[in-house]
């Protein structure tokens, strides 16, 4: 189970993992699986993980007074999912994360310490700070592309970054994540298509 995660780890890293790197990995990563629509987290609860995706997809979302969902991640294989505020603050959350199709994942507790340990692996150490370093990247051309694109070049944007996203999920939850409606989107779509 923790193959696809080691694998992720190596092609992240110049840093080769030790056997007791991943002796240590196997003895803090909990599997865990999730059926379609089942909570990783919910609003209001804390999160106790930080979550690699193994198989699968999630959404992360929150839900406004009027019961409009308004994603805010979409994570598939190879990607981590967690609210790391809550996290790391151990606060409530805001957010609700669910699994969109069946999802196997591997959680980091920070129980134990077990969070700790694992981020002294220099392997591990040097995937966060790509990881971070990388993030942050995205959500600065996100919030740019939020700010300063028409609805189409959004589309557009996201068919070049995150073709394997638009495969994966449903039209509503694309428009969702885009910040707009989902019959913005289909016309965009049918315009695209001619």
């Amino acid at each position: 189970m923790l193959k696809p995660l080691i694998t992720y780890i190596e092609q992240q890293s110049t840093s080769a993992l030790r056997e007791s790197d991943i002796a240590l990995m196997n003895e803090a990563f909990i599997p865990r699986k999730l059926s379609k629509r089942q909570f990783l987290l919910q609003e209001g609860d804390i999160c106790r993980y930080i979550a690699f995706i193994v198989k699968g997809a999630t959404r992360q979302y929150t839900v406004d007074e009027k019961g409009n969902e308004h994603i805010l991640n979409l994570c598939i294989e190879n990607w981590w999912t967690s609210d790391r505020e809550s996290f790391l603050r151990e606060i409530p959350s805001i957010y609700n994360i669910d699994a969109w199709e069946e999802t196997t994942l591997l959680l980091l507790p920070k129980a134990n310490d077990y969070y700790y340990r694992v981020n002294e692996i220099p392997a591990f150490q040097e995937m966060r700070i790509i990881l971070d370093e990388n993030n942050h990247m995205a959500a600065q051309r996100r919030l740019l592309t939020a700010i300063n694109f028409t609805a189409e070049d959004k589309y557009e944007e996201m068919i070049k970054s995150h073709p394997d996203l638009i495969k994966r999920f449903p039209q509503h939850i694309i428009a969702s994540y885009l910040g707009m409606s989902k019959e913005t989107l289909s016309r965009i779509r049918s315009n695209s298509i001619r």
